[in-house]
């Protein structure tokens, strides 16, 4: 197998000088005749080889993953460079046996190299070998295993947990286990991953065929040297996380299911697009008529979900195709042209020109790993115009702000922050992309005050690693567990993260993480579940979560403690002091940011509340949002995005996931009689209500929850497959590719920490806070 030299891949091998003749051991039967024979050659003489090494050609001679495939001596031209002698000797004295139980207790494996800087195994075979001889070493003595994994307690507690989710298996037909926040909190982790578990069974669906595959091939083998930075960095589009399925996840590949492909394309062709009219549905059941708050959370919450889903996903629209939403003449707060104009989302061409294909699948625009894009772009060409290429950094001015002005047509866009993506941009989004720039330039510091020969590329790469697993672990263990404060969620997700028994048994089992549930996904071996990763439409229906938004934001200073009342350089009245949601987006984010410091923005956001995701909570700011020449309601253009792209109206939606579906509107609505008449009377029959408006009612909430138990269903299995999918976040979690200073940043730091750093100044606003999404402290006694 390959190995990685510095920045170079080579093979080695060794063999003697010249053809010599192998004695033979008198006694094949013994089960020791190799050694017998060894024993032999080195009683007559020394053991001389020459040792070779042939270096990485290209990807078709001497490929890095291809074990199958030999690396040809005509191909690649071998370089003696040592020779090894094994001196004479007689192994039959005692201190030769002495020194053979010594060697008896070691494990050997090429990853014992790996803690070397400039030496790395490559390449699935290495790969392979690397779980082959740990499993042989253990076998062969048991004592060679960690402390913690051949513990009587460890093995009892792997024993039970093995046992209750067999026992939840075998019971599940007969008694219902789906009311998992009615249990006691143990036995409903346990419980939900036994539903996840039949969900990674039932719920996973490849959209990609062998022609589409077959595409993404074209023009793209790698060109030019040793490709070495691919396979211990992220790149640029995502591209070789899976190193054997090179485009799995990269931007550009399709949207996944979690429902069967015949089921979808049935929906797709069967669809009502406009029945009943997206427009009056919103206009029904969405308007805000007074603004419903979150009050356990505050509105960094809002901010930090968007931030995640731009790294996640973005369907582009058609430029092409249209579709006319007709609006009621009486309806008064139209300000649009009638009927409303929503362009079709881009269909992937490759489908419709293949008979054989799926004629109606999607393309992700950006990648779908979870690796910061949001911020680095899912381009190399994006990639560089935010790199400094100094010290591995990020482009920011003095004030902690990003640049402006990427390459554009429309000066608005211009406008905006030079950064991975700034469509639908806030205010909210500015502050996240801020932050976590500041934070990647921080990484840069310390990764280069430890590592000083290293070069602004592996500066760079390693922090956008470290970035990117940090912000993986603050939603894990701290935005989601916000969001859905309930206590067998607490445990369930830091389990994803920690394992069962949270950071300090994690830190005892370091090491020998065969068991995600008690050591955390992170550093556990990867899991496809039998299906190549991508993230599906139904988890980008489940995002919709712009009722998150409020309608007015109110700043505030944290030196004091006061309103900042003075925003006529925002273009507002001397007597306005409260900024509405629409001056707050586009390039109007960046003004601010200008004029009030950030510490103060994020001070505000520390204060105010999101909204509930729910009913008659949509912002009215997007339900008349001007969109290039045209005005459209965002709320009716999601609830027809959902219908266009064969996601299951909601009762369907809750069978496909294995959920029983409402038998009526009450039910529904937890039996808010007012509630479910407006339902009926917009949809006629329960079967008909959308997936997004259902999951908006759904009614009672498990206790502490933001938002529905049936979006939940959905975050168990696709949030946990984030991490389980991506080599980074598994097999790679390793100082060997983050570096140890690497590792140390990811578990040393939370988003208040981060706050704090880069912020100090947030410090008595943030005291005795324990999770920096929940309110903060009001300073100045105000």
């Amino acid at each position: 197998g390959p190995f990685q030299v510095g920045e170079a891949a080579i093979q080695f091998f060794a063999q003697p000088p010249e053809h010599t003749s192998t004695p033979r051991a008198s006694n094949r039967k013994d089960p020791n005749f190799l050694r017998a024979e060894l024993q032999e050659r080195l009683h007559n003489g020394s053991l001389i080889y020459d040792f070779y090494v042939q270096f990485f050609v290209d990807e078709d001679k001497t490929p890095i993953e291809d074990g199958a495939k030999r690396w040809e001596l005509g191909d690649a031209r071998p370089m003696k460079i040592a020779q090894l002698v094994i001196p004479q000797q007689d192994l039959s004295t005692t201190a030769a046996l002495n020194a053979a139980e010594t060697v008896q207790g070691m494990g050997f494996n090429p990853w014992n190299s790996a803690g070397a800087e400039q030496l790395k195994p490559l390449g699935s075979l290495n790969r392979a070998r690397q779980t082959v001889y740990m499993a042989s070493a253990a076998l062969r003595d048991e004592g060679s295993l960690p402390t913690a994994s051949r513990c009587p307690v460890f093995r009892i507690v792997s024993a039970l947990v093995r046992g209750v989710e067999v026992g939840l298996t075998a019971t599940n037909r007969f008694i219902n286990w789906s009311d998992w926040a009615k249990l006691n909190p143990y036995i409903g982790v346990l419980n939900l991953i036994h539903v996840r578990r039949i969900l990674r069974q039932k719920n996973l669906v490849d959209t990609e065929t062998l022609n589409s595959r077959a595409f993404y091939e074209q023009g793209f083998a790698y060109r030019g040297g040793c490709p070495v930075m691919k396979l211990v960095h992220r790149t640029a589009d995502g591209s070789y996380n899976d190193l054997s399925n090179p485009h799995m996840g990269r931007a550009g590949t399709r949207f996944g299911r979690n429902i069967p492909l015949d089921k979808a394309l049935a929906l797709q062709r069967n669809a009502q697009l406009l029945t009943p009219n997206p427009r009056a549905v919103a206009q029904a059941l969405m308007t805000r008529k007074s603004f419903q708050p979150v009050l356990q959370l505050n509105l960094l919450a809002a901010a930090w979900i968007q931030f995640m889903i731009h790294g996640w996903f973005f369907h582009e629209a058609d430029s092409n195709q249209s579709v006319a939403i007709e609006v009621d003449p009486q309806d008064q707060d139209w300000t649009g042209p009638r009927p409303m104009q929503v362009q079709l989302t881009k269909v992937d061409p490759r489908a419709l020109n293949d008979p054989q294909d799926h004629p109606t699948t999607f393309l992700n625009r950006e990648s779908h790993w979870w690796d910061g894009s949001q911020i680095y772009g899912s381009t190399q060409a994006i990639q560089d115009k935010v790199r400094s290429h100094q010290d591995g950094k990020l482009r920011v001015d003095e004030r902690g702000l990003l640049p402006k002005r990427f390459e554009s047509s429309t000066s608005e866009i211009n406008a905006l922050e030079a950064t991975g993506l700034t469509e639908n941009w806030w205010l909210g989004m500015g502050l996240m992309h801020s932050l976590f720039t500041l934070e990647h330039n921080a990484i840069c510091d310390r990764l280069k005050a430890n590592y000083p020969r290293w070069d602004d590329e592996q500066l760079f790469q390693t922090a956008r690693l470290v970035n990117a697993a940090l912000m993986a672990k603050i939603h894990t263990v701290e935005w989601t567990v916000a969001i859905l404060n309930h206590p067998t969620l607490k445990i369930s997700l830091n389990t994803n993260w920690w394992g069962l028994f949270g950071e300090r048994f994690h830190d005892l089992l370091d090491g020998t993480n065969t068991n995600e549930v008690l050591h955390g996904i992170p550093g556990s071996p990867k899991e496809l579940s039998g299906v190549p990763y991508a993230l599906t439409e139904e988890f980008t229906s489940v995002y919709r979560l712009h009722p998150l938004l409020p309608d007015d934001l109110v700043f505030h200073s944290v030196a004091n403690g006061h309103q900042i009342e003075d925003l006529q350089w925002l273009g507002m009245e001397p007597s306005q002091s409260v900024a509405s949601l629409a001056d707050v987006v586009g390039p109007k984010a960046r003004t601010i940011m200008e004029h009030i410091d950030l510490s103060d923005l994020f001070y505000s956001f520390g204060l105010m509340h999101p909204g509930a995701v729910a009913l008659d909570n949509y912002p009215n700011f997007l339900r008349t949002l001007r969109h290039e020449d045209s005005v459209v309601d965002l709320a009716a253009v999601e609830i027809f995005r959902d219908r266009e792209r064969g996601v299951p109206r909601y009762n369907e939606f809750r069978r496909q996931l294995h959920m029983k579906p409402a038998a009526s509107f009450q039910e529904l609505v937890g039996g808010n009689e007012t509630l479910a008449q407006r339902l009926a009377d917009v949809y006629g029959d329960i079967e008909e209500v959308d997936v997004m408006v259902g999951l908006f009612a759904e009614q009672p909430l498990p206790s502490g929850f933001g938002f529905s138990d049936t979006a939940f269903r959905l975050f168990i299995l696709m949030a946990a497959r984030r991490l389980n999918c991506d080599r980074f976040f598994t097999t790679d979690y390793t100082p060997e590719v983050y570096s140890p200073e690497g590792m140390a940043w990811i578990n040393e730091n939370t988003m208040q920490t981060v706050l704090l750093r880069h912020f100090p100044q947030l410090e008595p606003a943030l005291r005795q806070v324990d999770n920096a999404f929940f309110p903060w402290n009001r300073v100045g006694g105000l």
